[in-house]
């Protein structure tokens, strides 16, 4: 007896369903009906499709974070070209480590001075602290101490910290990481 009340159930709601159905398999010429926005795939998607913007871009820290280093990687390269000085740096910390890619100093060093000459604080104090140990860039203290006074003068605490200490890499990097900076002979 319940059989004929499902079956006029089913007969009377499929037809209703129909053009919903028929619109979903038109999506493509319709355009994208239900987007995933909210999902890593759309970022992905929006940057490889020339997005660039600073939501797009602030997710690449998401992506690194939860150790999709490739996809991070990605994102970041592509916005760092389209100027953010942000991505720049995470490009650098990415090489510096390698995260998504072999360890690449001297990559990692050219990331932080494009960001320090397009005036970013980190990308200054970074590039500074290149110079200063000649890590993946050619030594020079000089320069290295100046761009590390541009990013204290622009307020970047580490930087300032830098600075009392007299210059001192051990003030501002673990020594963990000594094995990393040690001249090769």
């Amino acid at each position: 007896m319940r059989r004929p009340v499902l079956s006029a159930a089913l007969a009377f709601i499929l037809p209703a369903l129909g053009p919903a159905v028929a619109q979903d398999s038109q999506g493509d010429a319709l355009g994208t009906l239900n987007p995933d926005e909210m999902t890593w795939q759309r970022v992905l998607e929006n940057s490889e499709g020339g997005a660039t913007d600073m939501v797009t871009c602030a997710s690449g820290y998401m992506l690194t974070k939860s150790g999709n280093h490739a996809a991070a990687r990605a994102l970041f390269r592509r916005c760092a070209e389209a100027g953010y000085t942000g991505a720049m740096t995470w490009m650098s910390q990415l090489d510096n480590n390698g995260l998504g890619a072999d360890y690449n100093p001297e990559a990692a060093a050219d990331w932080d001075r494009q960001a320090a000459l397009a005036g970013d604080p980190v990308g200054q104090f970074n590039h500074g602290l290149n110079l200063i140990r000649g890590h993946g860039i050619a030594r020079d203290t000089e320069a290295g101490r100046a761009f590390v006074d541009r990013a204290a003068a622009a307020g970047l605490e580490i930087a300032t910290r830098f600075q009392r200490s007299g210059y001192d890499p051990d003030e501002v990097t673990p020594d963990a990481d000594n094995w990393r900076y040690a001249p090769s002979f």
